[in-house]
């Protein structure tokens, strides 16, 4: 059976809607509990602040539970938390409730190994033919029981503050902290003020219903006019999940994720935390962050997008950093997933470091101009089909060799809607134009009309 509902991230969609209804997060309980949890019959849960995810964690309990296996209630946690607790807690798998930077209505569910890592394909399809064949068994004498699992917070700030190299280290600082009304929002903002930080909080008060709307990683507008407004050195954003980071200098101007990544694989280099002198990031992210790291004498090697591969890079590597230009930020020392603390912490100890204000900084280095096309198809089957034509691929070979050595070309199927993406970078625009029309003029003509969408 096709691997369908599981995406890089778990099953994700609309609360009270199949696959998130409470049907369904009882029957991959069950499924897990019969697949999964074999050896020490035990799982941890936890949650984000949605609405929805009280229903959605009722009904895994339940199905655990129905299987004799025990449930480690966690409570609301962000995601890294989760991660990085679950090899101490003596269980088969985790799992998180949330729909990450989605608006309230959506949720999720991601399920996490012993080891802390994201199930594989391999297990998340066996799971999925569990749950369509259905046919589990009940037993009397084999009930499971929940217990509640407070210590979780004070457990996940003890391993990142290790991040920390000495107390008070932030004083002096002020520092806007929007906590997208999230799981974050009863910590960021103290663990800032413990170190000394002078803190404006920002969503950090979530009423089920407010998580991520219009603030956050998605939205920071509001965050980087406050730090203008409260004269801040910077700004930090969260996402609903906290494992996403957006951050501003003090004039209220994004910092770039390549930038992050650019800035935090330098300083890691610097304090010989770097592994394999080495920072992964994706296939999406600039090359001029190749340029600037290989000046500072520092491998960039790439991955497939999304913070999973970015993780399986990494390990393969030797790495102990990566992350995304979207604000994922893995620092393997410290987290086994993106981190909005962790990064924050290390993030700011660095800028500190520094003793410049960040916008005397920023950025590292100028990015490489791009160009972007999307083309928009009727249905996947339509894309997928242009996609394959020789045609199409002979076109983007002509493009490459086009370019030559003065850029970089990428052509992908985008994971969440039908469309093909191309990018195009290059110090030269009017190659760039040109190979862009070669590329996106043959898929034009190889799938009939479709809707472009240029950006940069």
């Amino acid at each position: 059976m096709k691997n369908s509902l599981f995406g890089t991230d778990g099953v994700r969609g609309v609360a009270n809607v199949y696959p998130m209804t409470v049907d369904f997060a009882m029957a991959l309980a069950m499924a897990a509990a019969k697949e999964v949890c074999l050896t020490k019959k035990r799982v941890a849960i936890a949650k984000d602040t949605r609405v929805s995810g009280d229903m959605l964690e009722a009904a895994m309990i339940a199905g655990f539970t129905s299987q004799g296996v025990d449930v480690l209630q966690m409570g609301v946690l962000p995601t890294p938390a989760l991660t990085v607790l679950t090899p101490k807690l003596g269980v088969d798998m985790a799992v998180m409730i949330t729909a990450s930077h989605n608006p309230y209505h959506d949720n999720g569910i991601k399920l996490i190994s012993a080891d802390g890592d994201k199930f594989s394909d391999k297990v998340t399809s066996r799971l999925e033919k569990a749950v369509v064949k259905g046919n589990f068994e009940y037993d009397r004498d084999r009930i499971g029981r929940v217990v509640l699992y407070p210590e979780a917070i004070d457990e996940y700030l003890t391993t990142v503050l290790r991040a920390v190299k000495r107390p008070n280290l932030f004083k002096g600082l002020k520092i806007v902290v929007d906590c997208a009304n999230g799981c974050f929002s009863k910590i960021m903002p103290s663990v800032f003020q413990k170190l000394g930080a002078d803190v404006v909080a920002l969503s950090c008060e979530p009423n089920g219903l407010n998580i991520n709307k219009d603030c956050g990683s998605q939205h920071i507008e509001n965050m980087c006019a406050t730090v203008r407004e409260k004269s801040a050195d910077l700004g930090i954003a969260a996402d609903g999940d906290g494992d996403r980071i957006i951050v501003c200098d003090e004039k209220g101007g994004k910092i770039d994720g390549d930038q992050i990544l650019a800035f935090l694989g330098q300083y890691f280099k610097t304090t010989g935390e770097l592994g394999s002198n080495t920072v992964v990031a994706t296939i999406v992210s600039n090359p001029g962050l190749d340029r600037f790291l290989a000046s500072k004498g520092i491998s960039c090697v790439r991955s497939a997008v999304g913070e999973r591969y970015v993780i399986e890079e990494m390990e393969k590597t030797g790495s102990t950093f990566g992350g995304e230009e979207s604000g994922h930020m893995v620092a393997s020392d410290y987290s086994k997933t993106g981190d909005c603390l962790v990064t924050a912490l290390l993030f700011v100890q660095a800028l500190v470091n520094t003793n410049k204000n960040m916008s005397d900084i920023f950025p590292l280095f100028q990015p490489m101009p791009r160009l972007r096309v999307d083309s928009v198809f009727g249905d996947n089957a339509k894309m997928i089909k242009a996609f394959d034509k020789p045609e199409f691929q002979d076109a983007i070979k002509d493009g490459e060799n086009l370019l030559g050595n003065e850029g970089k070309v990428l052509v992908r199927k985008s994971g969440t809607e039908p469309k093909i993406q191309v990018w195009v970078w290059s110090d030269n625009l009017a190659l760039a134009e040109k190979v862009n029309e070669v590329i996106s003029g043959a898929l034009e003509e190889a799938a009939g009309y479709v809707s472009r969408k240029k950006s940069s």
